[in-house]
This record gives structure tokens, sequence and C-alpha cells, in this order.
């Protein structure tokens, strides 16, 4: 469904990006992300380069390999186009994500790595939203190894995405179709709790 007609206006800036997730033939999982920006008009950027309409900004890659537990263990990151040559100084501390799991705490330890001048703000942009695009990616393999596995007592640990939205709230009806076990459990933080 399209959104209401808007007021009239000029279009000047496009950003897309993309997330793509694969299952390797290792057992592994690749989660790319490429993220493009361009304007509609031509102009010269800040070291007096000049851009034509479309042609990119920023024209930027990730691919963080996972394992089954959601942890990176290898990660690259390339930058076909990028305001300044200084850009590509911040692909190397991309290593630092080795290691770190993507799941809660996921961009709290971006921030850490690669917060501030330690980083990209364009490629922790793409990190941050690569854990989403990794939980879609592998969930349905995940659920499909959990139907095979032989019958298991109920889950015990409150899944990290109840609660995180309209939707999966503890006390609607999402959970209490889906999780019942925890429908109505108090939320695991104040933090998670619902907004006045």
């Amino acid at each position: 469904m399209p959104l209401s007609p808007a007021a009239p206006r000029s279009h000047l800036h496009n950003r897309n990006t993309v997330f793509r997730g694969y299952e390797r033939e290792d057992g592994l999982w690749d989660i790319e992300a490429e993220l493009h920006d361009s304007k509609t008009y031509g102009f010269k950027n800040m070291e007096n380069v000049s851009l034509q309409a479309g042609e990119p900004v920023h024209h930027m890659f990730v691919r963080a390999t996972i394992d089954g537990s959601m942890t990176v263990i290898a990660i690259e990151a390339e930058m076909a186009s990028a305001p300044f040559p200084e850009c590509q100084l911040a692909r190397d501390p991309m290593q630092g994500m080795i290691g770190k799991k993507m799941g809660p705490g996921w961009r709290k330890a971006i921030e850490e790595v690669l917060g501030n001048i330690c980083g990209c703000a364009h490629l922790r942009e793409m990190l941050f939203n690569m854990a989403t695009a990794a939980y879609q990616t592998t969930v349905g393999r995940r659920r499909e190894q959990l139907a095979l596995a032989p019958a298991a007592s109920p889950v015990s640990v409150m899944p990290h995405h109840l609660h995180k939205c309209m939707a999966w709230d503890l006390n609607g009806p999402v959970v209490q179709r889906h999780f019942p076990e925890f429908f109505g459990a108090v939320p695991h933080s104040a933090s998670t709790s619902k907004h006045s």
C-alpha cells in the first residue's frame, strides 16, 4: 500500500541499502550489505571532484561471516566510492568486530569498537542492520533443525525479540499465539517497558 500523495517537492537524493544473506556450504553464513548514495543533479564535492547525477557519493560494501551462534568469524569492507581518500582507513578497524555476536549488545559492541573517529559512520550504519538481516537469513534453517531434533522440554529462556516491538508485546495476541509460555511475563528490564 503506497504512502499518501506528497506535497509538491523536488527529488534531490537517493540512498539505497541492500542486505543479502547466504548459507554457505561449510555451515557458516555470509551476511552482506551494500550502501549507495547519489544526487539527482551534478555537483562538486568538498574535494572539488565533479560528480554527475546518479554517480555515487558513497558506494560501500560489507561482508560478515558468522557461525551458528551468530558470532562474527570474518569481516571485510570495501569502499568503491567515498568522499575523501582518508575514508579508506576505516576499513581495517572493522577487524575489531571479529568475535562479536549479532544479538543483544550488538550496537553497543559496534560503538565500542568503531565509534566516533575509530571507524566510518556509514559502515557502522550498515553493521547495525546486518544483525536483523542475519536473523532473517538463519531463522528458517534454525526452525527446521529444531523441528527435526528429538522432542525437548519447553523453551525456558525468553527469545530476545519478545517485547521489542508492538507485535511482540508480552501481553499481546502474537505472543499469546506463538509463545504462550511467556504471555504476560514481566519484561527483562524497565527499558523494555511500554512508553506512556
